[in-house]
C-alpha cells in the first residue's frame, strides 16, 4: 500500500458523510482522538494568552494593563480552561483515544457512539463556558475552584460556567467508562494483563478514577447551581449551610483528578524510555501496580488541601500521613525509569528529551508536594505562591511535558509524517528553560510570604515577579517553535515508515497513519512488550 493510499484509508469517514460532517459524526476512535487533540490545543492557546496577560499585569506593582476585576476574571477563565478543557481530558481523551485500540490489538473502542458522544459533551461544555464569559453578570471571577460562599453571592455568571464544567464531567465519565471496558473486553488474543503496554495500564487506572470520582464533582456542582438558582442552604452559612462541605466534596474529586492528569503522563514516559534506551523496562509489574496504587490511595488524601480550613488535629495527621504514603508508588516509578535508562543505548531524540525534562520537573514538584503535605510547613506556605509553583510543576512541568513527549513520540504514527528533529530539540530546551525561569521564582516568592491570587503586591516582591514574567515570554517562544514545527510537518514533513523509532508495541506493526480499522487481521500476542536488541 502506498503512502497516499494509507492516508486515504485513514481519512475515509466510514459513515457516509463528507467534509466536516465526516469528522464530527465519525465513530472512528482515531478521528475522535484527533478531534479532541485539535480542540484541546485550541483552548490551550487561549489559556496561554490569558496567562501571558496576567504575568504582564504582574510585571510591576500597581495597575499595569487591566483592572482588578479583569484580573480575577482572567485568572478564573485561565484555570477553568487549563484544568477542565486541557489537562484533565488531554492524554486520556486525546492520545488515549487514538492509541489504546492500537496498543491492545482492537479495531475500535468498546462503545464507539458513546466515544463520539463524550466529545460532543466536551464541546458543548466548552461552548457553555465560553457563553458564560459574555452573558449574565460577566465572566465568573471565583477562581477555577468555585469556592463558596463567594461563588454563591457573586453577581457574575457563575451558574452557566458551573453548568459547562458539569457537562465536561459527563464527558470525562464516559471516556473513563470506554477506557475500562475496552481494556477488559477487546484485548487481542494472547494479550494477558501482564503483557499489556504500561501506557494501557495507566489508562486503566485513570479510567477507574474518572468513573468513580467525577460523579462527586457533578453532584457538587449541581448543589451549587441549585443554591444559586433556588436559594437552598447547602453551603451558604447565612442559610444554615457549611462552606467546608463544598471544600470536602470538591477535593474528593479534584485530588483524584490530579491522577487523571498525571497517571497517563507517567504511562507515556514508561513507553518512551525503553524505546530510546533500547532496554526492557525495569520493574514492569512494579510500575503496573504502582499505577493502581496511586489511583487507589489518591482517593484518600483530599484533606491535605484543607489543613487551614478548621479540620480536627486527628484528621490533619491522618491526611498528612496518607499524603506521604501516596508518594511511595510515585517514587517507585521514578526509580524504575532511571534504572531502565542505566547502561542503555540511549538515543537522545526529542521524545526522550521531553521525557527527561518531565522526570526532573515532576520530581521537583513531587518533593515540594511533600513539603506541603507536612502539617507544620503547610500552615506556613498555604495560600502563597509556593502552592502556585508546586501546582504548575506538577501540572505543566509534569503532565504537559509528558503530553508533548507523547505527541512527538506518536506523531509519525498519527499523521504518517516526520517532524524536523533539530527544531523539536530546540523547542524542548527553550520550554524547559522558560518554565523554570517562570515558575521557580514563585517558590521563593511563596517562602517570602507573597499570597497567591492577588492582583497587586508589595514592592519587595517585584524582582521575583519580574523574573517570572520574563520566563513566561521564553516559555511562549518555546511553544511557538514546537507547534510551528509540528503543524508544518503535518503538511510537508517527510513520509514516516510504520516503525520509525523501532518500538515493540502493537501500534508500530500497522501502517502510518493506521488504516480505518487498524489491523487487517487481529494480531495474536505471544510475549510482553519492550523486547529490544541493542
Amino acid at each position: 500500500m502506498t503512502g497516499a493510499q494509507r492516508e486515504m484509508s485513514f481519512y475515509e469517514s466510514g459513515n457516509g458523510h463528507t467534509g466536516i460532517l465526516s469528522w464530527v459524526l465519525s465513530t472512528d476512535h482515531k478521528r475522535i482522538g484527533l478531534l479532541y487533540l485539535f480542540s484541546m490545543f485550541s483552548f490551550f492557546f487561549v489559556a496561554v494568552i490569558l496567562g501571558l496577560l496576567m504575568r504582564l499585569e504582574l510585571i510591576a506593582p500597581g495597575p499595569s494593563i487591566m483592572t482588578a476585576e479583569s484580573y480575577n476574571a482572567m485568572f478564573t477563565v485561565h484555570g477553568v480552561i487549563m484544568i477542565f478543557l486541557f489537562i484533565i481530558p488531554g492524554i486520556p481523551a486525546g492520545l488515549g483515544n487514538f492509541m489504546l485500540p492500537l496498543q491492545i490489538g482492537a479495531r475500535d473502542m468498546a462503545f464507539p457512539r458513546i466515544n463520539l458522544m463524550s466529545w460532543w459533551f466536551y464541546m458543548t461544555g466548552a461552548i457553555v463556558i465560553i457563553v458564560s464569559l459574555f452573558t449574565g453578570g460577566g465572566p465568573p471571577d471565583t477562581g477555577w475552584t468555585f469556592y463558596v460562599p463567594y461563588s454563591i453571592r457573586t453577581g457574575t455568571n457563575v451558574t452557566l460556567a458551573v453548568f459547562g464544567v458539569f457537562l465536561l464531567g459527563i464527558s470525562s465519565t464516559l471516556t473513563g467508562l470506554n477506557l475500562v471496558t475496552t481494556i477488559h473486553r477487546l484485548r487481542a488474543p494472547g494479550l494477558k494483563w501482564f503483557r499489556m503496554p504500561l501506557f494501557v495500564w495507566s489508562l486503566y487506572a485513570t479510567g477507574w478514577v474518572q468513573i468513580l470520582a467525577t460523579p462527586v464533582l457533578g453532584i457538587t456542582l449541581l448543589l451549587l447551581m441549585m443554591e444559586r438558582l433556588f436559594g437552598f442552604g447547602f453551603f451558604d452559612p447565612a442559610r444554615g449551610g457549611d462552606p467546608l462541605l463544598f471544600e470536602h466534596l470538591f477535593w474528593i474529586y479534584s485530588h483524584p483528578a490530579v491522577y487523571i492528569m498525571i497517571l497517563p503522563a507517567m504511562g507515556i514516559v514508561t513507553e518512551i524510555i525503553p524505546v530510546f534506551a533500547r532496554r526492557t523496562i525495569f520493574g514492569y509489574k512494579a510500575i503496573a501496580f504502582s499505577s493502581l496504587s496511586i489511583a487507589s490511595v489518591g482517593y484518600l488524601v483530599w484533606g491535605h488541601h484543607m489543613f487551614t480550613s478548621g479540620m480536627s488535629d486527628i484528621s490533619r495527621v491522618i491526611f498528612s500521613f496518607l499524603t506521604f504514603i501516596v508518594a511511595v508508588p510515585s517514587g517507585i516509578k521514578v526509580f524504575n525509569w532511571i534504572a531502565s535508562m542505566y547502561k542503555g543505548s540511549i538515543k537522545l531524540s526529542s521524545p526522550l528529551l521531553f521525557t527527561v525534562s518531565f522526570i526532573f520537573l515532576f520530581s521537583l514538584g513531587g518533593l515540594t508536594g511533600l513539603i506541603i503535605g507536612a502539617l507544620a510547613t503547610n500552615i506556613f506556605v498555604h495560600g502563597t505562591y509556593f502552592i502556585v509553583a508546586h501546582f504548575h510543576y506538577m501540572m505543566f512541568g509534569g503532565t504537559a511535558f509528558a503530553f508533548f513527549a507523547g505527541i512527538h513520540y506518536w506523531f509519525p504514527k498519527i499523521f504518517g509524517k516526520m517532524y524536523r528533529e533539530k527544531p523539536a530539540i530546540t523547542s524542548c530546551i527553550v520550554l524547559f528553560a522558560g518554565f523554570n525561569v517562570l515558575y521557580f521564582p514563585m517558590f521563593i516568592l511563596g517562602l517570602e510570604g507573597m499570597p497567591r491570587r492577588y492582583y497587586d503586591y508589595l514592592p519587595r516582591f517585584h524582582t521575583g515577579h519580574l523574573i517570572s514574567t520574563v520566563g513566561s515570554w521564553i516559555l511562549a517562544a518555546g511553544l511557538m517553535i514546537m507547534f510551528y514545527n509540528l503543524i508544518r510537518s503535518i503538511f510537508i514533513g517527510e513520509v514516516a515508515g510504520s516503525n520509525p523509532w523501532g518500538g515493540s508495541t502493537l501500534e508500530w506493526t500497522t501502517s502510518s497513519p493506521p488504516p480505518h480499522e487498524n489491523f487487517t487481521e487481529i494480531p495474536v500476542v505471544t510475549e510482553g512488550p519492550y523486547r529490544f536488541r541493542k
